[in-house]
């Protein structure tokens, strides 16, 4: 996982700013009714086997429990602005003895000429200077509650509850917990973005910045099913925004 191959020591420290990080719980849009229903689609089809199939009388809706499933969602962007020397070289007539630009006197020197035979050589003055440069980069990622990275499609979207803190402290143990850190996951957005470009000599302004950081707590539903004839039990999870079966 992330963390047992990421050091925050290869990073560079730069300047940050990161938003206040926000928790959001998905209002269910799954009613008892759907749900009723959802279990009486599928509850054949769990104990089916190869050759036989159980009555519909015999399944039974056991449970039906509620719990919340987390995501991360982090938006951040990074950007360096930047001077590189260069070295500039300016041939200058044959007679020149010495050349001012803005009041700055330079002395020409003699420079060979490539691929000459006999070897020739030009008169030239050479200047030092410094190019400004820019380099950014953004990154939009989600995680799931183990750390791995998900397709943002992967998450629903809906409508969220009033008061989050009051939901998820209801639920208890039934609202999982995200297993990285808060560390570890901005450590993750600045690995992603944090590139220095490799001709950078003096660095003017540079600003690494999470504009969106949240936690997403999206409601799941797990029915579970009981064979009245050999006591076996089966379980399905389904999404309590999509109404989808998780498979």
């Amino acid at each position: 996982m992330f963390r047992q191959v990421l050091s925050l020591t290869a990073i560079p420290e730069v300047p940050e700013n990161i938003t206040q990080r926000k928790v959001i719980v998905y209002k269910s849009r799954v009613d008892p009714s759907m749900l009723k229903q959802k279990a009486e689609e599928m509850k054949n089809e769990l104990f089916v086997k190869r050759f036989s199939k159980p009555k519909p009388e015999d399944i039974h809706v056991v449970s039906v429990d509620k719990h919340y499933e987390p995501y991360v969602l982090v938006d951040a962007k990074y950007r360096i602005e930047y001077f590189t020397k260069k070295l500039y070289t300016f041939e200058v007539a044959e007679k020149a003895k010495e050349v001012k630009i803005l009041g700055e006197s330079f002395k020409p020197q003699m420079m060979a000429i490539p691929d000459t035979e006999p070897e020739q050589f030009r008169k030239v003055i050479s200047l030092e200077g410094h190019e400004w440069s820019f380099y950014e980069d953004k990154a939009y990622f989600i995680l799931d509650k183990t750390g791995h990275e998900i397709l943002p499609d992967q998450v629903p979207i809906a409508p969220s509850e009033d008061n989050p803190k009051k939901i998820l402290k209801e639920f208890g143990k039934k609202a999982e917990k995200v297993t990285m850190s808060n560390r570890e996951v901005l450590a993750m957005a600045k690995s992603k973005l944090i590139k220095r470009p490799s001709d950078v000599d003096t660095i003017e302004d540079e600003i690494f910045q999470v504009t969106e950081y949240a936690i997403i707590y999206n409601p799941i539903y797990k029915i579970t099913f009981r064979n009245l004839k050999n006591k076996e039990e089966k379980t399905v999870s389904i999404d309590g925004v999509s109404a989808e079966i998780i498979k």
